[in-house]
């Protein structure tokens, strides 16, 4: 079974002019973490029509990707992400969702039209995500890309309920090792190209005013693996006599 790259796609013109702050990415992040599935990528992005469906149908390209979008799945003029969804995924139309309009009907009764009941609009194929603040879903197509709404009361928990429901069991525990050296990290290239299939290896360099820092951080799902590959470091600094320190400065 492949592992899963998962993405945020957060959409608001609000969070680019400033009115406001973002709450979704730090979210999901821990989430994911705390979970061992891989976070792969995060766009914020304002709210063009074009520009919404065709970083849908980016991510859909991508490798194992599952996609959270947050926001624009209301029914004002600004909420775009339905009908970009339905052209990023499906025939580029929405379709009249039955349950979904009875939820709205059941909450609004006659407020429901003529704006709200339009939010039952949906892609071919949808299915509902259960909104636990105000019953108004989200959906999902294909049980791979999940559309919420902007609200991190509302959205947050149809994460977790996505998790718990496709993802469970797909994480598995990544084993890390890091450490601080005196040097540059140009001292470990070669060591970095030579890095085998299953392992992870990063840089960080840092400026300190008594010197240059490297971080290097060694990770794989197979904790002997990384172990291994990790002494290689520790043998390499040793061998230069350049001073380091376990774990990150």
């Amino acid at each position: 079974m492949h592992k899963e790259n998962f993405y945020a796609l957060i959409i608001g013109t609000e969070l680019l002019n400033g009115r406001r702050d973002d709450a979704h990415f730090d979210f999901l992040r821990k989430t994911l973490k705390s979970r061992h599935l891989k976070f792969s990528g995060s766009f914020i992005i304002d709210d063009t029509p074009e520009l919404i469906a065709s970083t849908i149908s980016y991510i859909s390209t991508l490798p194992n990707s599952v996609l959270f979008s947050f926001g624009g799945i209301g029914s004002t003029p600004d909420d775009h992400t339905r009908l970009a969804a339905a052209k990023a995924l499906k025939d580029g139309k929405l379709y009249a969702n039955q349950e979904f309009e009875k939820l709205i009907i059941e909450r609004l009764g006659k407020k429901a039209y003529p704006h709200p009941i339009n939010m039952a609009k949906l892609p071919k194929g949808s299915k509902l995500l259960p909104n636990v603040v105000n019953k108004m879903p989200g959906f999902s197509l294909d049980d791979r890309f999940f559309f919420m709404p902007g609200f991190p009361e509302m959205s947050h928990p149809m994460v977790e309920y996505v998790l718990d429901k496709y993802f469970k069991n797909s994480g598995k525990k990544e084993y890390r090792y890091t450490l601080t050296a005196l040097c540059r990290e140009n001292e470990f290239i070669e060591l970095m190209q030579q890095a085998p299939k299953g392992v992870e290896v990063s840089s960080l360099p840092k400026i300190y005013s008594d010197g240059p820092r490297a971080t290097i951080s060694v990770a794989s799902l197979d904790k002997e693996k990384a172990k291994k590959e990790f002494q290689k470091y520790i043998d390499f600094l040793n061998k230069k006599g350049i001073s380091y320190g376990l774990g990150e400065e």
